[in-house]
């Protein structure tokens, strides 16, 4: 036998070592072509050039009346002679004139029911629409809650002021029949709550859609997991709904307060402020310094007040987001 054999049992004879195979090579990344100067130009500008139409119209229509208010409310101005320089008097001139504090108030208590009625009434308006009724009923409800929104300020306070007419309104035909005055819009105690179901009828369809919205938004499986655990639609819409709805209703909270606090059309086309000042609005009251007593300074210094309120109070709203907002 040959000595090359392999004895019965051992392992396959050993060979030779295959040859290591040399390591690849990964090409070199081939690097960009370089920008000349016009191509590296355009492209940090361009972003600029996109943005820049939104920030012509910021500056013309926002930042330059802001700063021309600031600046108009150092001087006393008649629209007509020469502005004279009067410093800080038009501020000093808020903390003493009680039509301004009266018309804070007034616009504070219209305020304050707007959000209320907008958030719960719209609240429930979208849950009775979300409820599942046949699609043509949710298409005319949703038609018929939104169409005031769209009507003019002009043609709302119109339809409404013969409405509340003393001699042939309709409301003063069944207001009679329930105790109610003959003519609301000039009761001092009716006149704001009249002009608070007006501009209910007119904005709560904007409200409703939002709401809406975001209840449609809320995921169908949160609720089949409720249903699970056995809660029922209380639970379910204390412990579902509302925490998931949250964002949405701070959102038309702010922009119901924002909206609310610059009420102008109603009370100048409905009321012009009265009875005796009883539903006189800031804005309102701001609008007839400037152009019917021509004290631009100090209307000029309203409208900063104005703009001070509703900054501080946004503000407050988004620091109070935390507690009770959902996120």
């Amino acid at each position: 036998m040959s000595e090359l054999a392999a004895a019965p049992g051992a392992g396959p004879l050993p060979g030779p070592a295959p040859a290591a195979s040399p390591p690849s090579v990964e090409p070199a990344a081939t690097p960009p072509p370089a920008r000349g100067g016009a191509a590296a130009l355009v492209e940090r500008v361009a972003p600029y050039l996109f943005l820049s139409p939104a920030m012509v119209l910021f500056l013309i229509f926002v930042l330059g009346p802001m700063i021309g208010t600031l600046v108009l409310s150092l001087f006393h101005w008649d629209l007509l002679g020469e502005p004279t320089f009067a410093g800080t008097d038009n501020y000093s001139k808020l903390l003493d004139d009680e039509t301004l504090r009266k018309a804070l108030g007034n616009t504070f208590e219209f305020t304050f029911w707007s959000i209320v009625l907008h958030v719960g009434l719209g609240l429930i308006l979208a849950l009775g629409v979300s409820r599942k009724t046949w699609r043509v009923t949710r298409y005319f409800l949703r038609t018929a809650y939104f169409f005031p929104f769209l009507v003019s300020w002009a043609a709302t306070a119109l339809i409404w002021k013969y409405a509340y007419d003393p001699a042939f309104g309709v409301f003063t035909y069944y207001g009679d029949k329930i105790g109610l005055p003959g003519g609301v819009l000039v009761d001092a105690h009716w006149a704001m709550p009249a002009l608070i179901l007006v501009d209910l009828w007119h904005t709560i369809g904007f409200s409703f859609v939002v709401i809406l919205a975001g209840l449609q938004a809320i995921p169908s499986h949160l609720y089949e997991a409720a249903l699970i655990d056995g809660a029922n639609a209380w639970r379910r819409f204390w412990h579902v709904t509302l925490p998931m709805l949250s964002p949405t209703l701070f959102f038309v909270t702010v922009i119901s307060f924002i909206g609310a606090f610059q009420i102008f059309e109603p009370m100048f086309l409905m009321t012009r402020g009265g009875p005796d000042g009883a539903t006189i609005s800031v804005v309102q009251y701001l609008y007839e310094t400037a152009f019917r007593d021509f004290q631009v300074g100090y209307a000029s210094a309203i409208a900063l007040l104005v703009f001070v309120i509703v900054l501080l109070a946004t503000l407050i709203q988004f620091r109070l987001r935390r507690r009770w907002v959902h996120e």
